[in-house]
């Protein structure tokens, strides 16, 4: 009788544990799932601000869309919004010329480009050139001249963990772009996504791919549609070939030479507070070899320089009223610090190499 008793609550016991177990799992899967649906809802109010103001702006009616292109709708960007124009790049002037004729005109004035089948709108352009040199203002710019809706396409969010996702948001940047039309789709990094094809991609990256590529065929054979695809990469020999056929426009945007070095620098300082006896001229020569990246960065630094000197004068007792102008002694003393800041790291380097086993070895066997 007693272990008859004993068993019953034995059982008791094991059913109270799992059905505890059960509601817990069941209140995590809540509170996972009611997570997920503030998520959704959050990116659905986003995507449906941006066709308002996409609606508005193009003066259209608002644009019905599935929940694949909602999730792209995330990454449209007005062009009303962006800031960059060509006259806030420096230097590039040949290129930015020939920009203007290719891709800005066919988005703006496509009736100009309705008399047979020779011109017409550029569907594929590729930017390549070393880091920091502009390709991506370039880009903005481009989308800001034309008044084209800018779609950024990440990469990030195209993946999907759900099987055939992936295939399904590539496709809605295709059909979000015909339904906000003129539009460009941005990629960049362009060799992280569209790279070489290799046995050792997996399958859904591959997926992708032709895709893509399919989709991006049918807007080339519609000379009606007004969509581009404007890639941008620092490797243009990783490029798979078929995507390079795609992309028949391609501009180098190299290091800038000494005359787009002292415009650049002059559109960065613009605005600034600046002695009137700086030779622009003298300082770009200086800086042979940087980018437009690498001024900015060096203006940056210099303007500490007045900075420094202010807080300076109110430690000694003095009451200055404002930081003094940026001056030529300064940009020449931000250049010097960057100079042997780059050597210090390129003789780090060096010595690192060096003392490792690696380095030992090759130095042997040569």
């Amino acid at each position: 009788m007693g272990d008859s008793t004993d068993m019953r609550k034995k059982i008791l016991q094991e059913l109270l544990f799992y059905a505890a177990s059960a509601a817990l799992s069941c209140l995590v899967l809540f509170a996972g799932l009611r997570r997920l649906d503030n998520t959704n809802r959050d990116a659905s109010k986003k995507a449906l601000e941006q066709k308002r103001q996409l609606s508005k702006r193009l003066g259209r009616p608002l644009i019905h869309t599935t929940p694949y292109e909602d999730v792209i709708a995330c990454d449209v960007v007005n062009p009303d919004h962006i800031d960059v124009e060509f006259d806030s790049i420096g230097g590039l002037e040949n290129i930015k010329q020939s920009l203007f004729e290719l891709v800005i005109l066919p988005l703006r004035r496509p009736q100009l480009f309705a008399y047979g089948k020779l011109l017409g709108p550029q569907k594929g352009v590729l930017l390549y050139g070393p880091p920091g040199t502009g390709k991506t203002m370039l880009a903005k710019a481009i989308a800001k001249e034309s008044g084209a809706v800018f779609i950024n396409v990440r990469v990030s969010n195209l993946m999907s963990k759900w099987f055939g996702d992936a295939q399904k948001l590539v496709s809605a940047v295709f059909t979000l772009a015909n339904k906000l039309q003129p539009a460009i789709i941005f990629i960049d990094e362009v060799d992280s996504f569209l790279g070489q094809r290799r046995a050792t991609d997996n399958e859904v990256l591959t997926n992708m791919k032709t895709e893509f590529m399919a989709l991006w065929d049918g807007f080339t054979t519609d000379q009606n549609a007004r969509v581009m695809v404007l890639a941008a990469t620092n490797r243009p020999a990783d490029l798979d070939e078929a995507i390079l056929r795609r992309l028949p426009q391609v501009f180098e945007i190299g290091k800038p030479d000494l005359g787009d070095r002292e415009k650049i620098l002059k559109v960065i300082l613009k605005g600034e507070r600046l002695d009137d006896n700086i030779h622009f001229n003298h300082i770009a020569s200086l800086c042979e070899g940087h980018t437009g990246s690498d001024l900015l960065e060096l203006c940056k630094q210099a303007a500490y320089f007045p900075l420094r000197d202010f807080l300076q004068e109110e430690k000694s007792g003095k009451r200055p009223l404002e930081p003094r102008p940026l001056s030529q002694l300064d940009l020449e003393k931000a250049f010097a610090t960057s100079r042997k800041t780059k050597f210090s790291m390129s003789e780090h380097s060096r010595l690192s190499y060096w003392s490792s086993p690696s380095g030992q070895d090759d130095y042997q066997d040569s």
